[in-house]
């Protein structure tokens, strides 16, 4: 991993540092300075808010097939371990960009474009990715994002007093992940009641909760009393929850796209949360986070 400098952005109520190195948000603090991420304890997870593209979560073998051949393909893509060029750059606003090269047709033999724009307003962080298909063949694709929010949040609550809200009641059921990290046939019921998941260790100890369709497009996070961090994913269809137990962080993660069921070996265009854009097609898939005193 290069050593590049952090880009730094600030509005009136949070401020942000992005690492051009996957274009990931590194952190995000109140206009106090504290924390509102993860603090990347080694002994979890050094992760912080990797960029997903242009798969979610794992595929059989390692492996998308496209067209009849087979391509070598990390865990949630390579965008992640990728140099972004940053493309914009001012006081409350950035932008990097990723463009297709001879090392990206390795894996995916896209002409593609993927630009992560991070804006603060007030207190409004806006994730806005934008993908591209620069070729001129149908290009299938998934993203998701994966930012780790502080658990507790920085306000005096005890972590076990901390719960998610979302938007409308989520009955499930859920999706369920093996060991090698795949989608499960069986699925596996809700722990939320109503509209409310009161968050502990024991809810992970079987990986993510995945929700495969989210009805919400909105929750919130936070104690019991005191700020909390409104998120709105307007243009995904799913939803993982994810931490290690014991660790300090939570991540709240928006896909449109998510790992290969068990066993499957079919064509990537054909994989479960795929979306495929026409040649000189474009697509944005937002993210925003709000602290709400």
């Amino acid at each position: 991993m290069p050593d590049l400098p952090l880009i730094q952005i600030a509005g009136d109520g949070l401020s942000a540092a992005i690492e051009p190195y996957g274009a990931e948000l590194t952190w995000l603090r109140d206009a106090a300075g504290r924390d509102l991420m993860t603090d990347a304890d080694p002994a979890f997870w050094t992760g912080r808010a990797p960029i997903l593209f242009p798969i979610v979560g794992r595929v059989n073998n390692d492996v998308i097939r496209v067209d009849g051949a087979e391509y070598p393909m990390p865990k949630h893509g390579f965008a992640r371990r990728t140099e972004f060029a940053v493309v914009r750059q001012e006081a409350s606003r950035a932008t990097f960009r990723l463009v297709d090269s001879s090392d990206t047709q390795d894996n995916y033999p896209f002409h593609f474009l993927l630009e992560i724009d991070f804006a603060i307003v007030e207190r409004t962080l806006t994730m806005t990715a934008r993908i591209g298909n620069t070729g001129d063949v149908a290009m299938p694709a998934s993203f998701g994002w994966h930012p780790a929010f502080a658990w507790p949040l920085p306000y005096g609550v005890d972590r076990a007093d901390h719960r998610i809200r979302f938007e409308q009641d989520e009955p499930g059921p859920l999706k369920q992940i093996t060991e090698g990290g795949f989608l499960a046939a069986e699925e596996r019921p809700s722990p939320v009641e109503g509209d409310t998941l009161v968050l502990c260790d024991a809810l992970f100890e079987h990986d993510a909760l995945v929700w495969s369709p989210i009805r919400s497009q909105r929750l919130s996070y936070g104690g019991s009393t005191g700020p909390r961090l409104d998120i709105a994913f307007p243009d995904t269809p799913m939803l993982g929850i994810w931490t290690k137990p014991g660790a300090h962080y939570v991540c709240v993660e928006p896909w449109h796209g998510i790992a290969d069921p068990e066993s499957y070996d079919g064509e990537f265009r054909a994989k479960p949360g795929i979306f495929e854009l026409a040649p000189r097609e474009e697509r944005q898939i937002v993210m925003r986070v709000t602290l709400v005193p």
